[in-house]
Protein backbone atom coordinates (compact mmCIF):
# COMPACT_ATOMS: atom_id res chain seq x y z
CA UNK A 1 0.00 0.00 0.00
CA UNK A 2 2.85 2.59 0.93
CA UNK A 3 4.10 1.98 -2.72
CA UNK A 4 0.70 2.71 -4.01
CA UNK A 5 0.86 6.16 -2.30
CA UNK A 6 4.38 6.70 -3.01
CA UNK A 7 3.05 6.05 -6.45
CA UNK A 8 0.30 8.23 -6.58
CA UNK A 9 2.10 11.06 -5.03
CA UNK A 10 -0.07 11.26 -2.20
CA UNK A 11 0.97 13.21 1.07
CA UNK A 12 1.01 11.29 3.96
CA UNK A 13 3.10 9.87 6.89
CA UNK A 14 3.69 6.96 9.07
CA UNK A 15 3.20 7.26 12.98
CA UNK A 16 4.58 4.31 14.99
CA UNK A 17 2.75 3.48 17.96
CA UNK A 18 1.84 0.52 21.06
CA UNK A 19 -0.43 -1.91 19.28
CA UNK A 20 -3.60 -0.79 19.45
CA UNK A 21 -6.83 -1.58 17.53
CA UNK A 22 -9.59 0.37 19.14
CA UNK A 23 -10.10 3.95 17.53
CA UNK A 24 -10.40 6.28 20.97
CA UNK A 25 -7.47 4.84 22.45
CA UNK A 26 -4.87 4.31 19.22
CA UNK A 27 -6.44 8.38 18.05
CA UNK A 28 -5.23 9.28 21.76
CA UNK A 29 -1.69 8.05 20.79
CA UNK A 30 -1.94 9.85 17.31
CA UNK A 31 -2.61 12.49 18.90
CA UNK A 32 -5.55 13.90 16.70
CA UNK A 33 -9.45 14.66 16.92
CA UNK A 34 -10.76 11.18 16.95
CA UNK A 35 -13.73 12.40 14.21
CA UNK A 36 -10.62 12.07 11.60
CA UNK A 37 -10.01 8.69 12.09
CA UNK A 38 -10.95 6.84 8.82
CA UNK A 39 -13.09 3.44 11.01
CA UNK A 40 -13.70 0.44 8.90
CA UNK A 41 -16.29 -1.95 9.22
CA UNK A 42 -17.16 -4.61 6.83
CA UNK A 43 -20.87 -5.08 6.09
CA UNK A 44 -22.99 -7.99 4.41
CA UNK A 45 -25.74 -7.18 2.52
CA UNK A 46 -28.11 -9.71 0.82
CA UNK A 47 -30.28 -9.30 -2.28
CA UNK A 48 -32.90 -11.41 -2.40
CA UNK A 49 -32.18 -14.66 -1.58
CA UNK A 50 -29.33 -15.25 -3.75
CA UNK A 51 -26.80 -12.39 -3.92
CA UNK A 52 -24.57 -11.67 -1.31
CA UNK A 53 -22.26 -8.24 -1.25
CA UNK A 54 -19.76 -6.90 0.96
CA UNK A 55 -18.85 -3.28 1.44
CA UNK A 56 -16.36 -1.75 3.38
CA UNK A 57 -18.19 1.31 5.16
CA UNK A 58 -15.73 4.19 5.99
CA UNK A 59 -16.94 6.17 8.29
CA UNK A 60 -15.27 8.87 11.08
CA UNK A 61 -14.08 7.29 14.44
CA UNK A 62 -16.83 9.29 16.14
CA UNK A 63 -19.17 8.08 14.07
CA UNK A 64 -21.86 5.19 14.47
CA UNK A 65 -22.70 3.03 11.17
CA UNK A 66 -25.87 2.78 10.10
CA UNK A 67 -26.16 -0.37 8.68
CA UNK A 68 -30.11 0.17 7.25
CA UNK A 69 -28.26 3.11 5.53
CA UNK A 70 -25.81 0.71 3.57
CA UNK A 71 -28.30 -1.70 3.09
CA UNK A 72 -30.82 0.87 1.12
CA UNK A 73 -27.81 2.14 -0.89
CA UNK A 74 -27.55 -1.77 -2.45
CA UNK A 75 -31.33 -2.14 -2.28
CA UNK A 76 -30.67 -4.81 0.02
CA UNK A 77 -33.03 -7.14 1.85
CA UNK A 78 -31.47 -7.98 4.86
CA UNK A 79 -28.16 -6.31 6.34
CA UNK A 80 -25.45 -6.89 9.09
CA UNK A 81 -21.42 -6.76 10.03
CA UNK A 82 -19.50 -9.83 8.30
CA UNK A 83 -18.22 -12.26 10.49
CA UNK A 84 -15.10 -11.51 11.62
CA UNK A 85 -13.14 -14.39 9.28
CA UNK A 86 -15.10 -13.05 6.43
CA UNK A 87 -14.36 -9.56 7.22
CA UNK A 88 -10.54 -10.12 7.58
CA UNK A 89 -10.54 -12.53 4.58
CA UNK A 90 -11.71 -9.73 2.05
CA UNK A 91 -9.98 -6.91 3.71
CA UNK A 92 -6.70 -8.88 3.56
CA UNK A 93 -5.82 -7.60 7.45
CA UNK A 94 -6.80 -8.62 11.11
CA UNK A 95 -9.82 -6.93 12.41
CA UNK A 96 -8.36 -3.71 14.15
CA UNK A 97 -6.68 -3.16 11.17
CA UNK A 98 -8.33 -2.66 7.98
CA UNK A 99 -7.81 -0.38 5.64
CA UNK A 100 -10.26 2.37 3.91
CA UNK A 101 -9.31 1.43 0.66
CA UNK A 102 -10.82 -1.99 -1.60
CA UNK A 103 -8.36 -4.22 -3.00
CA UNK A 104 -10.58 -7.21 -3.22
CA UNK A 105 -13.39 -7.44 -6.19
CA UNK A 106 -16.17 -8.55 -3.85
CA UNK A 107 -15.43 -5.93 -1.28
CA UNK A 108 -17.43 -2.31 -2.83
CA UNK A 109 -15.90 0.24 -0.71
CA UNK A 110 -18.17 3.49 0.54
CA UNK A 111 -17.04 6.10 2.44
CA UNK A 112 -19.57 8.82 4.93
CA UNK A 113 -18.89 12.34 3.55
CA UNK A 114 -18.40 13.63 7.23
CA UNK A 115 -14.89 12.10 6.44
CA UNK A 116 -14.26 14.78 3.77
CA UNK A 117 -14.15 17.56 6.66
CA UNK A 118 -11.53 16.25 8.11
CA UNK A 119 -8.13 17.46 6.67
CA UNK A 120 -6.19 14.45 7.34
CA UNK A 121 -7.73 10.75 7.59
CA UNK A 122 -5.84 8.63 10.27
CA UNK A 123 -5.88 4.53 10.16
CA UNK A 124 -4.01 1.55 10.83
CA UNK A 125 -1.80 0.48 8.52
CA UNK A 126 -2.79 -3.08 7.96
CA UNK A 127 -1.12 -3.63 11.58
CA UNK A 128 -2.01 -2.65 14.81
CA UNK A 129 1.60 -0.86 15.96
CA UNK A 130 1.75 1.42 12.71
CA UNK A 131 -0.79 3.99 11.46
CA UNK A 132 -1.01 6.05 8.52
CA UNK A 133 -1.84 9.96 8.09
CA UNK A 134 -2.93 10.21 4.71
CA UNK A 135 -4.36 13.64 3.01
CA UNK A 136 -8.20 13.30 2.94
CA UNK A 137 -8.29 14.66 -0.90
CA UNK A 138 -5.46 12.17 -1.29
CA UNK A 139 -7.52 9.42 -0.50
CA UNK A 140 -10.97 10.64 -1.86
CA UNK A 141 -8.67 10.15 -4.98
CA UNK A 142 -6.55 7.69 -5.14
CA UNK A 143 -9.38 5.09 -3.02
CA UNK A 144 -12.35 6.18 -5.54
CA UNK A 145 -15.37 5.20 -2.41
CA UNK A 146 -19.04 5.99 -3.48
CA UNK A 147 -19.12 8.61 -1.00
CA UNK A 148 -22.81 8.48 0.79
CA UNK A 149 -24.24 9.09 4.19
CA UNK A 150 -23.92 6.05 5.99
CA UNK A 151 -24.00 7.12 10.02
CA UNK A 152 -26.44 7.63 12.34
CA UNK A 153 -28.00 11.13 12.72
CA UNK A 154 -26.20 11.28 16.22
CA UNK A 155 -23.25 11.06 15.22
CA UNK A 156 -22.03 9.85 18.16
CA UNK A 157 -21.32 6.52 19.30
Amino acid sequence: MITDLDAAGARYRLIDHPPEGRTEVVSAMRGHDVAHAAKCLVVMVKIGKKQTRYVLAVVPGTARLDVQAVKALLDGTYATFADRAKAEELAGSVSGTVLPFSYHPRLELIADPELEKAPELYFNAARLDRSIALATDDYLRLAAPRVAPITTPTGHG
